[in-house]
């Protein structure tokens, strides 16, 4: 009964605050709508200079080609390598494509030249895309010169075409990927964050100090801080829900209920760190920057934003200990691949883990009588 009475009394202090209702309604829209627009891998917006050392009907058609792509554009011709060069240099260009002398001849007569791509590889994910880009409509140019010119029949798939198919995301559409990401900064933010604070600014202001010397027991105290963040983390993970259906008609191939009980888990997970933070904390300074820490390296070390196979080594059996790529990988395989709960057993298993001891931690860390 007293649990039920601080948590009533818990709401109360959010709807006091001006600001928190405001933010937990508008955060989850705020998120939906720009992370999956803004952190994507998608490169667009590429421009190249052409290098016209053949001056054919088919060099003119590749540069066509090229250009007539939605990511690629053209920007200038070159009479040679070194001028295109120059505008890799000033910034007005990210590739050249050089068309060898005799190209048009040689493809008629079947002895291929190649076509040399250079790539600003400053930005290395920019440079790679660049001439992966290029490549793949060079190789669709060569197989439609090729069924026209009866070189390359239609069906012949051994040496004119590669056919690709994309499971769970057929239209390798980014934002799939980065909306479960949002579910879990939000139960980081909300979950996380907000109860530790709380937490530190009733420390500063004194008022903790009624509680400690009140029968409340501190399991008691510590679940009516907790349990309120939660449910507005579960109504915020709802609302990013309904807002990915209605902004870009997406919503998840499992189970929505398996995917909310996955966000409980985390919450619990989330919020023990909070409360071991403030524990050790004394001023919303320090509570406030050691959360910041958590969250740069749950963030950067989870997977949500680039795969944990292509960390080094060393990151990746750091990401072994970070409970937020558990829950990632429970996210994305509910919303993108339908998984069950029979398919994310292990990470379910890591995950309890973590709560069980995260919560253990936290209340043999809380003194109420300090």
């Amino acid at each position: 009964m007293i649990l039920i009475y601080l948590i009533v009394k818990e709401f109360k202090q959010m709807l006091r605050n001006v600001l928190l209702p405001v933010i937990f309604v508008l955060l989850p829209l705020m998120l939906t709508n720009l992370i999956p627009r803004i952190a994507t891998q998608e490169i667009s917006g590429l421009k190249f200079v052409a290098v016209d050392n053949d001056h054919s009907t088919a060099s003119s058609r590749i540069i066509q080609k090229i250009s007539a792509s939605s990511y690629i554009d053209l920007a200038g011709t070159a009479p040679g390598y070194d001028a295109a060069m120059q505008a890799i240099n000033n910034g007005d260009a990210d590739m050249i494509v050089e068309i060898p002398r005799g190209y048009e001849r040689s493809m008629v007569r079947g002895e291929m030249q190649p076509v040399q791509v250079s790539a600003n590889a400053t930005n290395g994910m920019k440079g790679s895309m660049s001439g992966m880009y290029v490549s793949q409509i060079l190789a669709q140019y060569l197989q439609d010169e090729g069924v026209e010119s009866h070189t390359v029949t239609a069906g012949d798939v051994s040496t004119a075409t590669v056919s690709a198919r994309f499971f769970f995301n057929s239209r390798l559409d980014y934002k799939i990927f980065m909306i479960p990401a949002i579910f879990t900064l939000l139960m980081i933010l909300v979950v996380g964050f907000l109860p530790a604070l709380n937490i530190v600014s009733e420390k500063e202001k004194g008022t903790i100090e009624q509680i400690n010397v009140s029968p409340i027991g501190k399991i008691t105290f510590i679940l009516s801080k907790i349990i309120p963040y939660a449910i507005v983390g579960l109504l915020m993970t709802a609302e990013a829900l309904l807002a990915s259906k209605a902004i870009y008609g997406i919503m998840p191939r499992g189970s929505v209920a398996l995917l909310l009980a996955s966000s409980v888990l985390f919450a619990v997970v989330v919020s023990s760190i909070g409360l071991i933070i403030s524990n050790f904390s004394s001023t919303l300074q320090q509570a406030a920057l050691t959360m910041f820490f958590f969250l740069v390296v749950f963030v950067l070390m989870s997977g949500l934003l680039t795969p944990v196979a292509s960390m080094p080594q060393w990151a990746q059996a750091v990401t072994t200990v970070n409970p937020t790529r558990y829950f990632i990988e429970i996210a994305r395989g509910i919303y993108i691949k339908g998984s069950t709960f029979g398919d994310l057993v292990p990470q379910y298993i890591a995950l309890a883990i973590f709560a069980i001891a995260g919560w253990v931690c936290a209340i043999a860390s809380y003194r109420k009588k300090a």
